[in-house]
C-alpha cells in the first residue's frame, strides 16, 4: 500500500504522494522555498485522522513555480432587457512538487518547545480571572432599572382596557347606522 496523505491549502484539500506535483492558491512563498503543508489524513498501512496522531505527520513540498491559471469569462445575459455583463479573470495559482510525506517517531521539537510556554502563560492567565469575578458581582447592581422598565409596562396595559371599552360603542353606532337605511326604504315605498 502506497504512503499517501490529504492536505489542506486554501480551503481545498488535496491527495498527495511524495513526488506529486500540484496546483494550490497562490501561497505567499517564494520559487524554490519549502513549505510544510498541514495534514488532514495520513495513510500508511492504517489511517491516521485524530488531531494528536496527525501532529507526527510531516508533508513538506517546494514551490516550483507561481502561474496564472485560464481566463475565465462570465457573461450574464437577460433576454428582452437589454441586459448584457462581461467581465472575467484568471487565478493566481502556485505550483508545489512534494517531497516528503512521513510519520516522525515523536513530537515534532517546535511543538515541545511551545508547550512550556503555554504553561507559562496559563498562570498568569488564571490571575485576572478572579478580577473578571468581581466585576460580575457588580451587574446585580443594573437589575433594578430592569424592574423599573417592568412597571411602566404594568401601567401601560392598565391603560389598554379603557381603548377596549371606547371600541364598544362605536360598534353600536354602525349598527344604527345600518339600520336606518332600511327604514328609509321602506318610507320611500309607501309613497
Amino acid at each position: 500500500m502506497n504512503t499517501y496523505a490529504v492536505i489542506e491549502s486554501g480551503g481545498k484539500q488535496y491527495r498527495v504522494e511524495q513526488g506529486t506535483s500540484l496546483l494550490v492558491d497562490r501561497l505567499g512563498a517564494e520559487q524554490g522555498e519549502k513549505v510544510s503543508l498541514r495534514p488532514v489524513m495520513f495513510r500508511d498501512g492504517e489511517v491516521l485522522a485524530a488531531a494528536k496522531e496527525l501532529e507526527k505527520v510531516k508533508v513538506e513540498a517546494t514551490v516550483a513555480e507561481h502561474l496564472r491559471g485560464e481566463k475565465i469569462k462570465v457573461f450574464k445575459y437577460k433576454p428582452k432587457k437589454g441586459y448584457r455583463r462581461r467581465a472575467g479573470h484568471r487565478s493566481e495559482l502556485t505550483r508545489l512538487e512534494v517531497t516528503e510525506v512521513k510519520l516522525l517517531e515523536g513530537r515534532p521539537a517546535a511543538a515541545k518547545e511551545e508547550k512550556p510556554a503555554a504553561k507559562e502563560a496559563k498562570p498568569a492567565e488564571a490571575k485576572p480571572a478572579p478580577a473578571k469575578k468581581a466585576a460580575a458581582k457588580k451587574a446585580p447592581a443594573r437589575k433594578p432599572a430592569a424592574k423599573k422598565a417592568a412597571a411602566k409596562a404594568k401601567k401601560a396595559t392598565a391603560k389598554k382596557p379603557p381603548a377596549k371599552a371606547k371600541k364598544a360603542p362605536a360598534k353600536k353606532a354602525a349598527k344604527a347606522k345600518k339600520a336606518k337605511p332600511a327604514a328609509k326604504k321602506d318610507s320611500d315605498d309607501g309613497a
